[in-house]
């Protein structure tokens, strides 16, 4: 399907008023469609989204997502997270009705080269460090999607040499028909097996690649099985990256402590894994990603490497808050699942106190809580997930040292789980807000409750302690 079509008084009704749902709605109306906006969630629970909308004549239609909406529509945009299998998208599509994205759209009118980054975890810093090489080494860009940025709003900004770099989940790409130009798959681990089959959810991670062609490039972590095996379905050249194997080039490499690109011909440095600013073994990773993307795409080695010693870490990823009474508060509240949180609690040498909790995914939590059960003073559990969490701690905690064993809290919210930690933590610890789990038991999203924890710990903080350790 194009979208060079006009959509001057035809009746567009847009599922889901998350960012994308703003932005397809702002884009619609300035060409002249009939917009009707559908949530499932009331009014008094949208109010900042409402607000983005003022002035704009759309109909809204809150509470419930209405088949008569969508059924009587010339044309429904979905949102990205709205599942597909609701009864309004499959009374639409069994009138006929076509269904469709934010994402296809934008991909659709771009007339700029696009590079896209997905993966199960890492895909938020990877966009920023790449958009952060784009205007170190001079290229006029943008940098948008999953990351927070509304992309349609973009499209007058961007030429034909306008290189635009996106953040793609996993939802934005079901409904996609077109790949970018450099399509990169950082990783692909367990993940949303709430709402997917692991089946499902690979393919949809392969829908990155499965429309390139012969001149384009699929960046792929070569240290995850599930990626490293895409390479045979992709059309375009396949550049690799690894923080230990020996992968053919091109690729992004680690050699001892030096980040090399290797192409065809030799091996260029870039960086020393010592001029990372960010902590975690899980960060080298990203930023070989990161090389190996800028370097598909012709950037050299010194503006990576200015770019990488320059970065800052994305907030609610690792992101220190403060430190209060000599115990240093950490937010990772992006860590939604068991891997990102083992990753989180790896990235810090001394006692931990972690802070647990929210709607699980039904992730497998035995890994997790082996390591995490030998390594934290202390584990504080709050929210929907407390109990299936403590149970799988439990169960764990069989295994290490009794002395070695963390205490265990369990709390109902975060408000009760920071004064929990407190009292838990000694000087010289970290506590650290790495859930493992959603947030969608009481936030919107991860960044509202990271701000939520920020907001916390700052009104505790006390008048000793606010540099980072």
């Amino acid at each position: 399907m194009t979208h060079k079509q006009d959509f001057r008084g035809k009746r567009v009704t847009v599922v889901g008023l998350g960012i994308e749902g703003v932005d397809l709605a702002r884009y619609l109306v300035g060409k002249g469609a009939l917009v009707t906006v559908s949530d499932s969630r009331p009014a008094e629970r949208l109010t900042p989204r409402l607000r983005d909308l003022d002035g704009l004549p759309v109909i809204l239609s809150l509470g419930r997502n209405d088949p008569a909406d969508t059924i009587t529509a010339d044309h429904v945009f979905v949102s990205q997270g709205v599942p597909l299998d609701i009864p309004a998208l499959t009374a639409a599509r069994d009138r006929g009705v076509p269904l469709d994205s934010m994402m296809r759209l934008f991909l659709d009118l771009c007339p700029g080269p696009v590079v896209g980054i997905t993966g199960s975890s890492g895909k938020t810093t990877v966009t920023s460090l790449v958009g952060a090489i784009f205007a170190a080494a001079g290229k006029d860009h943008v940098v948008g999607g999953n990351i927070g940025v509304e992309l349609l709003s973009l499209l007058d900004d961007i030429g034909p040499e306008t290189w635009v770099v996106l953040e793609i989940s996993h939802t934005q790409l079901e409904l996609t028909a077109k790949s970018p130009h450099v399509a990169c798959v950082l990783n692909v681990t367990p993940n949303h097996l709430d709402r997917y089959s692991w089946e499902s959810y690979v393919d949809l991670k392969r829908n990155i690649l499965r429309h390139q062609t012969a001149g384009d490039v699929a960046v792929l972590g070569y240290d995850n099985a599930v990626s490293r095996s895409l390479a045979s379905d992709t059309r375009g050249k396949v550049v690799f990256f690894s923080d230990g194997a020996d992968t053919p080039a091109p690729a992004a490499l680690l050699r001892g402590d030096m980040i090399i690109w290797r192409d065809r011909v030799k091996d260029t440095p870039v960086l020393s894994v010592d001029d990372i600013p960010l902590r975690g073994r899980h960060n080298v990773a990203n930023v070989l990603a990161a090389t190996a993307v800028a370097s598909a795409c012709g950037i050299p080695a010194d503006a990576i490497a200015t770019a990488v010693r320059g970065f800052k870490a994305v907030p609610h990823r690792l992101e220190f808050v403060a430190a209060v009474d000599g115990v240093a508060y950490y937010n990772d509240s992006i860590a939604t699942t068991p891997e990102r949180t083992l990753a989180g609690v790896r990235s810090f040498q001394g006692p931990i106190v972690l802070l647990l909790g929210g709607r699980e995914k039904h992730l497998p939590l035995d890994e997790m809580f082996r390591e995490v059960c030998g390594r934290c003073r202390a584990l504080v559990f709050f929210g929907e997930a407390r109990e299936t969490l403590v149970a799988a701690a439990r169960a764990a905690s069989d295994a290490v040292d009794q002395n070695k064993r963390p205490d265990r809290h369990v709390v109902d919210t975060l408000d009760d789980a920071v004064p929990a930690a407190r009292a838990a933590a000694r000087p010289g610890d970290v506590v650290l807000l790495s859930p493992a789990c959603t947030s969608f038991d009481a936030y919107d999203n991860f960044e509202e409750r990271g701000e939520h924890f920020r907001r916390l710990v700052t009104a505790m903080t006390s008048t000793e302690g606010r540099s980072r350790p």
